[in-house]
């Protein structure tokens, strides 16, 4: 079973000797000789956007724990905690450009506000009010393609958006400012579906813009990565010809310079990359799951040492980040907490014709026969359901 302490030991089965890291557990710099090569573009970054990366990890903790228990108490159907992975989604997403396409799995909450969604559409799916959420085709969305339940199936839908890029030459053209890329998150888990493998192929074949991010966070529900692969995940993506790099997921520097480098490099059209980063699930793998049955608190405490957001925060203090700034941070948190807390309470339930709205892009006679059986069915009840 991989630990925080097999991560900065010898190379195991879960690390490669070219792990990038850039910031160590305890918040200090102290690149690894695989981090050199990306230093230009971290020292590039100013305080602005380094505190920004921080701020974007603690409010999205807080939105995620207020789901959570708005989960329990009866306002959600479900929800997938993110909880520990904030470094290694803040870092990638930051690092995408506004017209590069963004494919989520279902635990991106963060990427997805990043690039514009409004967090209660989130919660909407989750309380089963939505088929999707939001429209990837509205600009405010940035891009971002909904959420997916079914493992790995988004890196489909990735690589063919890809291949359209490249058939329509919206990458590779030297126009960095209009160039295009995608980047397509899944977890470990998912990694070992077929879907996965059938994506990369394709991928490597057409050579599309793409960033296969792959969010290593040792557990698929109740199955060790090490009982999936007894070689680490990056090599995966060298088996179909895709340079592949393996991250410090906890460190949201390394998150961002990686990802920011091949992104830029799919995007001129050098092909596909493979990111794997390394990081934990602290919370349960959705309000379901109870980790406790397959996990012992020994590991969870081990991992916690690590936290993303206690490592940014420690290197922020020793840059000279006031106290005054934390403090903003904290109140952002709080209020974007309470906000969907109270937006939860006013969704109301389902809307009947809800449900057969957008499941086809035009009229079908499937959905209209299945909505007058709804109807029957409801008004046989005694004083007629609806």
């Amino acid at each position: 079973m991989t630990t925080p302490e097999t991560l900065s030991a010898a190379p195991g089965p879960a690390e490669e000797s070219g792990l990038v890291r850039v910031l160590d557990a305890d918040g200090r710099f102290a690149p690894t000789a695989a981090a050199e090569p990306y230093l230009a573009l971290i020292d590039g970054l100013g305080d602005a956007e380094l505190e920004g990366f921080y701020r974007d990890m603690a409010v999205i903790r807080a939105f995620d724990r207020q789901a959570t228990n708005l989960q329990r108490q009866g306002q959600l159907a479900l929800w997938p905690p993110s909880f520990g992975q904030e470094a290694a989604q803040v870092g990638s997403a930051r690092a995408a450009r506004p017209q590069d396409h963004i494919f989520p799995s279902y635990r991106e909450h963060v990427v997805t506000r990043i690039r514009g969604v409004d967090p209660i559409d989130i919660i909407r799916v989750m309380r089963g009010l939505t088929h999707g959420g939001w429209d990837p085709t509205d600009p405010k969305n940035g891009n971002t393609h909904i959420y997916t339940l079914v493992l790995g199936s988004q890196t489909l839908h990735a690589t063919g958006l890809g291949m359209g890029l490249v058939f329509d030459e919206r990458c590779g053209t030297g126009d960095p400012d209009r160039d295009e890329a995608v980047i397509v998150y899944y977890g470990d888990g998912a990694s070992s579906q077929g879907d996965v493998h059938e994506a990369m192929v394709f991928a490597a074949s057409y050579r599309t813009p793409e960033v296969f991010f792959l969010q290593n966070n040792q557990w698929a529900i109740s199955v060790p990565v090490a009982t999936q692969s007894p070689a680490p995940l990056v090599r995966r993506g060298d088996g179909y010809g895709m340079p592949s790099i393996q991250l410090d997921g906890n460190d949201v520097l390394a998150s961002y310079a990686v990802t920011r480098t091949a992104l830029d490099e799919a995007r001129s059209g050098a092909g596909p990359r493979a990111i794997e980063a390394l990081t934990y699930r602290m919370g349960a793998h959705t309000t379901s799951d109870d980790p406790t049955k397959y996990r012992t608190s020994d590991e969870e405490a081990s991992w916690a040492r690590r936290d993303p957001i206690e490592r940014m925060r420690a290197y922020l203090t020793g840059r000279g980040a006031s106290d005054a700034f934390f403090a903003d941070v904290d109140a952002e948190a709080a209020a974007v907490a309470d906000d969907v807390r109270v937006r939860t309470s006013a969704l109301g339930g389902l809307d009947r014709e809800a449900m057969f709205a957008h499941v086809y892009t035009e009229p079908h006679p499937l959905i209209d026969e299945q909505r007058a059986w709804l109807a029957d069915y409801e008004a046989s009840f005694e004083g007629d359901a609806s």
